[in-house]
């Protein structure tokens, strides 16, 4: 019977055999192209987040608010302009139910409380009702033009829920009503 000659074990260092790295596959080509498409990407994304849209469907900035309110020069001058939400509800209590009307939203204006008067000398509010507003720390806040029979309210801010774009967690030196207008 013939002997069969033992296996040969070849030594990896006295025979290197070239092994593809990873970093060979990728060539400068295709790394050009990854770059140039993560700078398109960054491109588009600032554009498409910096396009301000003044279409009065999108309320998106402080300026359509600021250009919707009614006597718009005056608000931003004397108060400033917001946004009114009329809505009705409705509670019954036999059975106990509440039921609230679709709200409706209008362009308004606040003024400020050193500004009431402005109103008084329109003669849109009497002296009474001013002096009341006052007495309570409140201001006036209207819909419509000063011109054409605004409907006026006396208001009152209202913090008590927290605004957290003017108090964020975790702040540590948080805002009094005072300051915030």
């Amino acid at each position: 019977m013939a002997r069969r000659p033992p296996p040969r074990y070849s030594d990896r260092r006295s025979n290197p055999s070239p092994s593809p790295s990873p970093a060979s596959n990728i060539n400068y080509g295709t790394i050009a192209l990854f770059g140039g498409i993560f700078v398109l990407g960054i491109g588009v994304g600032i554009g498409v987040s910096s396009n301000a849209s003044f279409d009065p469907q999108n309320v998106a900035s402080r300026e359509v608010i600021d250009k919707s309110a009614p006597n718009a020069e005056l608000c931003v001058q004397y108060g400033a302009s917001s946004i009114v939400t009329d809505m009705r509800v409705f509670i019954t209590l036999n059975p106990f139910s509440v039921y609230v009307t679709q709200p409706q939203m209008k362009p308004g204006c606040v003024l400020r409380r050193s500004n009431m008067n402005l109103l008084e000398q329109k003669r849109l509010i009497t002296s009474e009702q001013a002096r009341n507003c006052r007495n309570r720390m409140n201001t006036f806040g209207f819909v419509g033009s000063l011109d054409s029979n605004p409907k006026i309210d006396c208001v009152y801010p209202n913090d008590a829920a927290g605004n957290l774009f003017l108090n964020p967690p975790g702040s540590v030196n948080p805002r009094s009503e005072g300051e915030n207008f």
